[in-house]
């Protein structure tokens, strides 16, 4: 299988070639350096770009797509029923910017489109890291606490947690996030089960890319 990751940071997306080959139980081939956005809403700017050059000039099978939630409204399964959209939902943003994208593109390389894998890390990448080493960091002590109005913490703190600083070097950070990575290898369940916007994108990583047509 090849992979395309697009992500917000190098640190990111060198966590997620862990969590990537975790949930698919093997090594995929990375296409390339991954994309890179400058943040949210830049992400969502560059996805159509990424999608079009993805379908018509490589051969890829997969879009690996993961950004942090930050403030915004979080994804639940009531967002998931048929025809709902929240226009203040990362998760749904992303997932209608795939399927407008895709939706009149051409078979190419013997594929119907380039299928995706949206995750969206609730507040930020640093929770999942804490994930089982950190138990008051959850998705939904995140969502309790937006209901409240009382933070469980913030996403500086969380920084400082992880890294033992709210200013880390880049190969700080990329060392940390492979470091929490690697423990989720093994066993990717805890991971899903505080947090369903890592759920949601081992569901996506778990369906197979379609057969290629024959003639």
């Amino acid at each position: 299988m090849k992979v395309a990751l697009l992500s917000e940071s190098p640190a990111d997306e060198a966590a997620l070639r862990v969590l990537v080959a975790a949930v698919l139980g093997e090594r995929p081939a990375y296409v390339g350096p991954g994309y890179r956005a400058r943040g949210w809403p830049n992400v969502g700017q560059v996805l159509p770009s990424v999608i079009r050059h993805l379908h018509f000039n490589t051969d890829t099978d997969l879009l690996v797509v993961v950004v942090d939630s930050d403030d915004s409204v979080v994804h639940t399964e009531t967002h998931d029923a048929p025809g709902y959209f929240h226009p203040h939902c990362r998760m749904c943003q992303l997932r209608a910017v795939y399927r407008q994208t895709t939706r009149r593109l051409p078979p190419v390389n013997g594929r119907e489109r380039v299928l995706r894998a949206v995750g969206v890390a609730v507040p930020a990448m640093e929770a999942w890291y804490l994930c089982g080493r950190d138990e008051t960091v959850s998705e939904a002590a995140w969502i309790a606490g937006q209901g409240s109005g009382h933070l469980p913490y913030t996403r500086l703190q969380l920084k400082r947690r992880v890294y033992g600083t709210d200013r880390p070097s880049l190969m700080l950070q990329t060392a940390c996030a492979v470091r929490e990575a690697e423990r989720h290898r093994r066993d990717t369940r805890r991971l899903e089960n505080d947090f369903p916007g890592f759920a949601a994108l081992a569901a996506d990583l778990r369906r197979r890319p379609e057969p290629a047509k024959q003639g």
